[in-house]
Order: C-alpha cells, then sequence, then structure tokens
C-alpha cells in the first residue's frame, strides 16, 4: 500500500479503498463530499512514535502538539490521551484545547503578535508556557501578570539564522523572519528579562521552518540552543516542529527514530535540560485524506484535460498558496492502471484554483470519489468560506466505525453571524 496513505489503506474485494475499516465509497455516500477523513490508528501510532522513540533516547523529553495543523475537540482528547501537550497560537485554539479537557500546564502559548486579551486568557488559564517573540510581549506579559494577580514561566525564541530547504512562506528561522528574536538582540532582551517582575525564564525555544525533508538543519539548531543553554544555565531546549511527511511517492522524510537518535547525540552527557518538541503535520497530516466526487471533465484537445470536483482552494488552500503537491487515487476503481493524465480543478471562481496538476490518474469518470492523501494537517485548518461555501465535515474512522467530530457547515452556518 501507498507510503502517503494512512496505516489502515487496504482494498476490499469490491476495488474499493478502505481507511480505517471503512470503504471511502461508503463514507461518500454517508457523510456527502467534500469530506475530510481523519485514521485513528495513525494519529494514535504517530503520538506514540515520538514520545516512545526520543524517551527512548533521550528521556527528559516532551512532545507538544502543534495545534495549528489541526485543532478540534474530538482531535485534541485523542492527541492528549496520548500524553502530549499543546502549543496554540491564539485565544481559540486556546479555547478549543481547554474544552477538550488539556491540562493546562501542558500548554505552550505562541504568536509573534500576542493580544492582551489573549495573554490574560493564558495567564487565567494557568498554562505552562508562554513562548516571547519579542520585547513587546515581555511588556505586555508584565502588565497582565500584575493586572491579575499572577505569574508566567516563558521561553525566549530565537531567530537561529538557520535557512532549512523548503517553501519561503514556511521557512520562520532565516535571519529575515517575522518570527523571533535576533542573536544580536538576545543579550539586551535578557538583560530586561532580568528585570521583569512576576515572569520566569525557563529557556529557549526556535522553530526553522515546516515540511522539512532533511535532519542537517534541525542538528544545526539543537547544537545552537545547547550552546545557548550551556551559557546562560536555563532549564529548557525547545526545537519547535518542522519534520516534513511524504505528501509524494518521492518524498523520503527521515524516520522519527532516526530524527531522534541524532538529535539526542548532541544533548547526552552535556546537559540535563528539558527537550521538548512541538510536530504538528507529522503527527496528523499522514493520518488524513480527503474525499471529492468528480462532477464534470473538460478535455482541451492537445492542450489539457480538466476533472472538477465539489472542493477544492476552500478546503485545501496549500496549492494556491505554496504550490503544495499531493498525490491522489480514484477510490472507487483503486488497482486500476494510471493512464490519463489530468489536471484536477476545484469548483470555485478562481482559475488558481487547482488541486493537482498534470497528475496520473486511471481514466476518471463523473461521479468517481477522488482520495487526495496527506490531508490531515493545514487544509481544514485553513480552509474558508469562499463563495460562501460551508466547510466541509471531518469523520474519524477506526475499526470500520466512522463518527463525525466536525459537521459539515449549512447555509444557516453562513449567516449565522450577519447582523443587518
Amino acid at each position: 500500500m501507498n507510503e502517503n496513505l494512512p496505516l489502515t489503506a487496504k482494498v476490499n474485494s469490491l476495488g474499493h479503498l478502505e481507511i480505517g475499516g471503512c470503504s471511502v465509497v461508503d463514507l461518500a455516500r454517508e457523510f456527502g463530499t467534500p469530506l475530510y477523513v481523519i485514521d485513528e490508528k495513525t494519529l494514535r501510532d504517530r503520538c506514540r512514535g515520538y514520545l516512545t522513540h526520543f524517551r527512548a533516547h533521550y528521556p527528559n523529553t516532551d512532545i507538544i502538539y502543534a495545534s495549528k495543523a489541526l485543532c478540534t475537540i474530538g482531535l485534541s482528547k485523542i492527541i492528549a490521551s496520548e500524553g502530549l501537550g499543546f502549543d496554540v497560537s491564539s485565544g481559540g485554539e486556546l479555547y478549543t484545547v481547554l474544552k477538550a479537557g488539556v491540562d493546562p500546564k501542558k500548554i505552550y502559548f505562541h504568536g509573534n503578535n500576542k493580544t492582551l486579551k489573549e495573554i490574560k486568557e493564558g495567564l487565567q488559564a494557568g498554562i505552562g508556557r508562554f513562548v516571547v517573540d519579542g520585547e513587546q510581549e515581555l511588556i505586555n506579559l508584565e502588565q497582565m501578570t500584575q493586572a491579575t494577580g499572577t505569574r508566567a514561566q516563558v521561553l525566549l525564541r530565537i531567530n537561529p539564522g538557520i535557512e532549512a530547504h523548503t517553501h519561503e512562506f514556511i521557512q520562520t528561522g532565516k535571519v529575515d523572519s517575522k518570527f523571533g528574536i535576533s542573536l544580536e538582540r538576545l543579550e539586551d532582551i535578557i538583560v530586561k528579562l532580568s528585570r521583569v517582575k512576576n515572569i520566569e525564564w525557563v529557556g529557549f525555544h526556535a522553530h526553522i521552518g515546516s515540511q522539512i525533508l532533511e535532519i542537517k538543519p534541525f542538528l544545526a539548531e539543537v547544537e545552537l540552543l545547547l550552546e545557548l543553554t550551556l551559557k546562560y544555565g536555563t532549564q529548557e531546549i525547545n526545537m519547535g516542529g518542522g519534520l516534513g511527511i511524504a505528501y509524494l511517492p518521492q518524498h523520503l522524510p527521515p524516520s522519527i527514530e532516526h530524527f531522534a537518535k541524532e538529535v539526542a547525540k548532541i544533548l547526552k552527557g552535556k546537559t540535563m535540560a528539558k527537550l521538548v518538541l512541538e510536530p504538528g503535520r507529522s503527527i496528523v497530516g499522514p493520518a488524513g485524506v480527503t474525499l471529492y466526487q468528480v462532477g464534470a471533465i473538460k478535455d482541451i484537445p492537445g492542450v489539457r484535460k480538466y476533472v472538477f470536483v465539489d472542493g477544492g482552494m476552500a478546503d485545501n488552500p496549500r496549492p494556491m498558496l505554496y504550490g503544495a503537491k499531493y498525490d491522489a487515487f480514484i477510490g472507487n476503481r483503486f488497482e486500476e492502471e494510471r493512464v490519463d493524465t489530468v489536471t484536477v480543478a476545484g469548483r470555485f471562481c478562481e482559475s488558481g484554483d487547482i488541486l493537482l496538476k498534470d497528475i496520473k490518474l486511471p481514466k476518471v469518470e463523473v461521479g468517481d470519489i477522488l482520495v487526495v492523501a496527506a490531508t490531515g494537517a493545514y487544509n481544514y485548518s485553513m480552509a474558508s468560506n469562499y463563495n460562501r461555501v460551508g466547510r466541509p465535515a471531518m469523520v474519524l474512522v477506526n475499526e470500520g466505525r466512522a463518527a463525525i467530530i466536525v459537521e459539515r457547515e449549512k447555509y444557516e452556518d453562513l449567516i449565522a453571524h450577519d447582523t443587518y
């Protein structure tokens, strides 16, 4: 079975793809399309893989899920049950994970421009860490701790100046980045931090980017964080996330075990500091697929064959934003030979609404169920209501059962906040 599909993927006797013991044809029939499908077994396996391998090689490790990748109450409950904490980047994400029953002490609050309201909400909830992105945040945090009679533990997010090989928009550790404190300004910020009341500085944080398919940049990051930790005597090294996944067969991300072993080699015997990682995409991305139904086909002889589906840029904006590429399958005829080169276009009123360009598929027919692989991360979380189209439903599948964890938006939902 293809590496970019969930662990439970198999083909049944009808030639239909199954995920979590559920036929994608049956799922589409019962819940409609477009439909986000999350495989519980794969999700749990990814969570356990991080915890098991990192703690085997460096026992003092915590894994904190980057909830921006996909944040729902049901999903958060599963991830929390596997022992992971959560990083949040907004008051909305904080609210969601708290509603899921997540221990506030296992929540890290990120963001380069947290509002006073969000800082207050985090303090009142008693979250574990604020990841401080700059001088103004220290001022705001001190102000709100005094106003609420609380204290805060913080990490300083540095900009390590490391350029990872990934898309420009998801490089976050290079010198010219909106995120983090430059190394040139770090000493000045630390002096200011020493004068701030109600705030305990516990360590450093860095994040070099996303969808990174090599280990070398991460190791350079860890070496820098270790150097700073030893210099300043702090207790926590938070290396963020960013490990990539296999969107396409040729993508070969390092295994979590190998990743853990190489990181641990740098730290062992040199520090007792806690190591923290914040994976998001590599936790939930491989667990998800999206189902679409083919509505029409447009063949322009000698130019291009378009396959039109009932979703597109509003439920997955990544191809438009980053030129992201995905693999796809015909779910109701999974094993048929890929003989046709087509471009899969969405339903939205933009010429750039292209999900898959020049992909090889079996001969496509109207009514086919198109399955796009590895869509668990940054699809639903980045979805919009463009063209006043409701966002799709999401189902969790496991051992032949499917449960809705996010309902499909109705027309009424689209006008629920209109006031006049």
